[in-house]
């Protein structure tokens, strides 16, 4: 039998894995679109962990039943990094650019929240 995945937790992992994937596999171009980082280590870091957060929610999209841990991690995740990113752009200390990922979070958000 066929498992239809869920599409929030299922779209939500394939961002995550992918723009978590991205400064590790090539920070050159991440660093084109984001500006330069000083510590390397963590901006590589915090890619993994995203990567991480993103198979979790591909596999919980793949499971029988709905669970209740994948919606708090979808939700959670994108609030901590939409907050990050609006609250960093806004002092100047990232580069205004992270504000769309904001936007994208705060869809996934509102993605969550609309389906109950």
């Amino acid at each position: 039998m066929t498992m239809t995945p869920r599409p929030i937790p299922l779209v939500q992992g394939i961002f995550f894995v992918t723009t978590g994937l991205w400064p590790v596999i090539h920070l050159p171009s991440f660093e084109a679109v984001t500006g330069p980082k000083v510590d390397t280590w963590l901006v590589r870091t915090i890619g993994g962990l995203i990567a991480a957060v993103g198979a979790a929610l591909i596999a919980g999209a793949f499971e029988a039943r709905p669970s209740r841990a994948i919606r708090i991690l979808g939700i959670s995740s994108s609030a901590a990094l939409g907050l990050a990113d609006v609250i960093y752009a806004a002092r100047g200390r990232i580069s205004k650019i992270y504000l769309a990922d904001a936007v994208a979070e705060g869809a996934i958000i509102g993605s969550w929240v609309a389906t109950g």
